[in-house]
């Protein structure tokens, strides 16, 4: 990756050649998921972030030699889609009845006095809601059709991929744009003096799960779909 016109690359390319970059994009507030489709130069202005100081970082990450990262956009799509439901399928069914359990509890303690964590707990229920079907149909419809375009291709298989993914993007983007709104009225998860342990907990596994849905979301939207699509 020599000589690379990061201006005007979109975010979803620049992290799907090194994934080191993601790191870069979280400190600076870029979402590189669901916005994936945007240029650094759209991103950053959006952001009111001085590209060129952006760029110089992601240069001087290009040039270090230590990347240990996964090269997924590389990865077969069956195994990339048997990873995504290994990897981040199993911690999304894992966290969500905690995180409903936990968002819940701290509305009721602290809701008079904190307002803001009644409507995290009423938008994480909602996420909830629409991330179980949603993983429901990548699992039972989508990866199983992607597998099987591999291999064989068919007009019906490929009307399934397009419509599914069609689905999909919009059903990234709810619980994207959700988990935004949690960590804006959160202030970016600030945790306030009166806070108990639970409340820590809870901040620190919300970001957590932000953190996580930015990566799975990228994998497919970036890399995963993109590359179904031209089966």
């Amino acid at each position: 990756m020599n000589n690379i016109d990061y201006q005007h690359l979109t975010l979803g390319e620049i992290v799907a050649q090194d994934f080191r970059t993601a790191t870069l994009f979280k400190q600076a507030g870029i979402d590189f998921c669901c916005g994936g489709k945007k240029t650094l130069q759209q991103a950053c202005s959006e952001k009111e972030i001085d590209a060129s100081i952006l760029i110089h970082e992601l240069t001087v990450l290009e040039q270090d030699p230590q990347n240990h990262a996964h090269n997924f956009k590389d990865w077969d799509l069956g195994f990339l889609s048997d990873y995504i439901v290994n990897i981040h399928h199993k911690y999304v069914l894992k966290m969500l009845p905690e995180l409903v359990f936990y968002t819940q509890k701290i509305a009721q303690a602290h809701g008079e006095h904190h307002p803001e964590l009644v409507e995290v707990a009423e938008l994480f229920n909602k996420i909830n809601t629409e991330l179980l079907q949603h993983l429901k149909n990548e699992e039972d419809v989508l990866f199983p059709a992607i597998k099987q375009a591999i291999t064989a291709h068919s007009t019906d298989t490929k009307k399934v991929i397009e419509s599914e993914i069609h689905r999909m993007n919009g059903e990234h983007e709810f619980a994207g744009g959700a988990m935004d709104k949690i960590n804006q009225i959160t202030k970016g998860y600030k945790l306030p003096n009166d806070a108990c342990n639970t409340y820590s907990v809870t901040f620190k596994l919300l970001e957590q799960f932000e953190d996580d849905l930015h990566i799975h979301v990228h994998l497919e939207n970036n890399i995963l779909f993109p590359k179904a699509l031209k089966l």
